[in-house]
């Protein structure tokens, strides 16, 4: 099949890459556009893991504050060079992430950041639950893990789901900027502040 340049233009519309790449994608998958994007997705991946032990000293921090100024967060995401710190998809991706970071209220940015006892009361209530339901403690133990799993996606950031667009989840989104900017990026830290909560 041959790839037009009207098929390149809404490759690169759709997943932000670059020209050569959207082409080659297109070549590579015969046309097939879910199928390219599918292709450029996974190419995003393989650059992130590759670029994944470089330090992130450079990066802005990025704040969002909410309407009626009840609702901030402030986020530290890092990158490689001042070069990148300042280009407007950089700057773009932080504030998104501040953003929905005010949204979906995570508890950590990795699974390791989830304090232990957090996941442990949680699994006392789904085995609580469990039991109260007549099931054995064996068995109730057994279905906890699928709900512990699904607890911690939901409140772990880069687990959860985009919420500009839910067929993303943070990490996919980061995966992709690292292979737009072609260098190591990190979600380093971030404070959500909310009137009258602790």
């Amino acid at each position: 099949m041959a790839i037009t340049s009207q098929m390149v233009k809404e490759l690169r519309d759709k997943t932000q890459a670059g020209m050569m790449d959207c082409k080659k994608a297109l070549n590579e998958t015969n046309g097939d556009m879910e199928k390219a994007v599918d292709l450029l997705r996974q190419k995003g991946l393989a650059v992130a893991a590759k670029r994944a032990g470089r330090a992130t000293s450079e990066g802005v921090v990025e704040t969002y504050i909410h309407a009626g100024g009840k609702l901030g967060v402030m986020v530290e995401v890092g990158c490689e060079t001042d070069f990148v710190a300042k280009n407007d998809d950089f700057v773009t991706f932080a504030k998104d992430i501040a953003m929905h970071i005010a949204a979906a209220s995570p508890v950590g940015i990795t699974r390791e950041e989830i304090p232990e006892a957090v996941i442990a009361r949680e699994k006392e209530i789904y085995i609580q639950q469990a039991i109260d339901s007549g099931k054995p403690q064996n068995i109730a133990e057994k279905m906890v893990t699928g709900k512990i799993e699904k607890f911690i996606g939901e409140i772990t950031l880069l687990d959860q789901k985009f919420v500009k667009n839910p067929d993303l989840t943070v990490q996919d989104l980061l995966n992709e900027i690292v292979a737009k900017m072609g260098e190591n990026i990190s979600i380093k830290r971030f404070a959500r502040f909310q009137v009258g909560a602790e």
